[in-house]
């Protein structure tokens, strides 16, 4: 109940335009404000900078520039350069060739078609030089749209990207075992979206149940399946799993977030696992940073420290 309480909190305070215009102003203002805690920078030069410092402490990456849900073709077109760019940049840089995408940045709110052509354009580039692109999973109105749209592209040849499904929300074992059944790799997480009770899981009790059942069919019958959480339970589940059945630590990854949980990503570094950190930067990172903390609101403590520590 209290997770559910928080979780539709944050997501209330991320729809406030005054919050967002004060936080704005100074949760990225200096190297020490409170939000560059959890996001990379505002811009693909400071969130490489901070990429490198990351793969140079032995663990994987993927970019991601924030924002979602743009209205106009001409936002689709701009969001979908920057991507073009960020490519390029990573590239130079000589970091992991990884980044996410989210539909919605891309145009799929305003047209399917086009949405799907920004998707193969950025595919296209990533392909040539050697990139993975994930494919985010937004909230449920967007599942079978998005869904839909991978599925396009992968019916086209594009074997150079794969989809996240979230263990909340009730679908995600059946659309686990049909993604798996086409080949293409599922980046498992938990949900950080309010979901109404009618589609998905509202006890954390039962998205973790339905996350081990995910996790473990997907070690098994997926495609170097990304286990995307910050829960130790959920990471010793899978450790055990995997030694249960043999199966060798590269057959897949853990992943986390930048700025949680940095002990255990640490950690696993050290016993020898796969570890990816999701590094996320732009200007559009209010939302993105209430949702972490409605995931985790031991995150408050850190946020309000950082608030009242500014000058």
């Amino acid at each position: 109940m209290l997770d559910a309480l928080s979780k539709s909190f944050f997501h209330a305070l991320a729809r406030s335009q005054s919050l967002e215009r004060f936080a704005s102003r100074v949760g990225m203002a200096k190297p020490t404000s409170f939000a560059r805690r959890f996001i990379a920078g505002e811009t693909a030069d400071e969130a490489i900078e901070a990429a490198r410092a990351i793969q140079a402490s032995g663990m994987l990456l993927t970019l991601d520039q924030l924002g979602e849900s743009i209205t106009t073709l001409t936002e689709a077109e701009a969001a979908t350069q920057v991507y073009l760019t960020l490519i390029e940049k990573i590239r130079a840089a000589g970091i992991d060739r990884n980044i996410s995408i989210k539909p919605t940045q891309l145009g799929l709110d305003i047209d399917a078609a086009v949405c799907v052509d920004n998707v193969k354009r950025i595919l296209d580039v990533a392909k040539s030089h050697d990139f993975f692109v994930r494919i985010d999973m937004e909230n449920t109105p967007y599942i079978q749209k998005t869904l839909d749209m991978f599925s396009s592209v992968w019916s086209q040849g594009y074997r150079n990207t794969g989809v996240v499904l979230q263990s909340a929300v009730f679908r995600a074992e059946e659309d686990a075992k049909a993604v798996s059944k086409m080949g293409a790799r599922v980046r498992l997480v938990k949900g950080a979206y309010k979901e109404p009770s009618a589609v998905a899981y509202q006890a954390k009790a039962d998205v973790d149940a339905a996350y081990v059942r995910i996790m473990k069919y997907l070690m098994t019958d997926g495609h170097y399946p990304a286990i995307a959480t910050h829960d130790p339970r959920m990471i010793d589940a899978t450790k055990a799993f995997a030694a249960e059945k043999g199966i060798p630590k590269d057959r897949y990854e853990f992943q986390m977030l930048y700025g949680i949980r940095r002990d255990l990503q640490t950690a696993l570094v050290a016993e020898g696992y796969r570890m990816r950190v999701y590094v996320p930067f732009g200007k559009q990172w209010f939302p993105y940073f209430m949702r972490r903390l409605g995931e985790r609101p031991a995150n408050v403590g850190f946020v309000l420290k950082g608030i009242f520590g500014e000058r």
